[in-house]
């Protein structure tokens, strides 16, 4: 296959061309999913990336050694790699029940004239506060919210995703923002909001 045409491929295609050799198809798979993964991961584990990059590698390796089993037409590569990032998640957070807060060494750098200092602390602050907002969610509630409102994902996705009708997506995603605006009230100012909210 041409180098510039294996953009245009389809997921479930490139999983297929992978898995007869294609290392194109791999390296293409996980520039499209990998970011997204590790984004996720990171938010399910309450922001601690060394966690959730394990996680992140761990389903990318999963998903290498089933493509040659790839069903074609049963799930998308997508849905079926969020369920399988949200499980390692699941199993992580029950196996251990510590949070590390976000130390100096796991700020962003910022290149010159992206933003200046303050507004890159006072978007870590915020990140921090939505992080641990989060947290106190219940795991389920957690993961709706999380895949509808960060990832983008629609409820039919979620449910696939999570195994569960849609109601029960609009019913977890519902209490789920209740329950961050509840934890999030009183703190818009010193989170750095202004009264129109930006």
């Amino acid at each position: 296959m041409p180098f510039d045409a294996i953009y245009d491929t389809p997921d479930e295609a490139l999983l297929v061309l992978y898995a007869n050799g294609d290392p194109a198809a791999a390296q293409e798979l996980a520039a499209r999913h990998l970011p997204r993964v590790l984004g996720f991961a990171t938010r399910m584990l309450g922001g601690d990336r060394a966690e959730a990059e394990d996680v992140a590698q761990e389903a990318m390796l999963r998903l290498w050694r089933i493509a040659p089993d790839w069903r074609t037409g049963e799930a998308k590569v997508s849905t079926w790699l969020y369920r399988v990032v949200t499980n390692l998640c699941t199993d992580r957070l029950r196996g251990t029940k510590r949070r590390r807060a976000v130390g100096l060494d796991d700020a962003p750098d910022v290149a010159d004239g992206a933003q200046s200092a303050l507004a890159v602390m006072v978007e870590n602050d915020r990140m921090t506060a939505l992080n641990a907002a989060l947290d106190l969610l219940p795991d389920r509630q957690r993961q709706a919210v999380v895949l509808r409102h960060i990832e983008g994902l629609s409820n039919p996705e979620i449910a696939e995703v999570m195994d569960i009708g849609v109601e029960a997506v609009e019913s977890l995603t519902a209490r789920g923002k209740r329950a961050l605006a509840q934890a999030m009230a009183g703190r818009r100012a010193e989170l750095g909001y202004n009264e129109e909210g930006s």
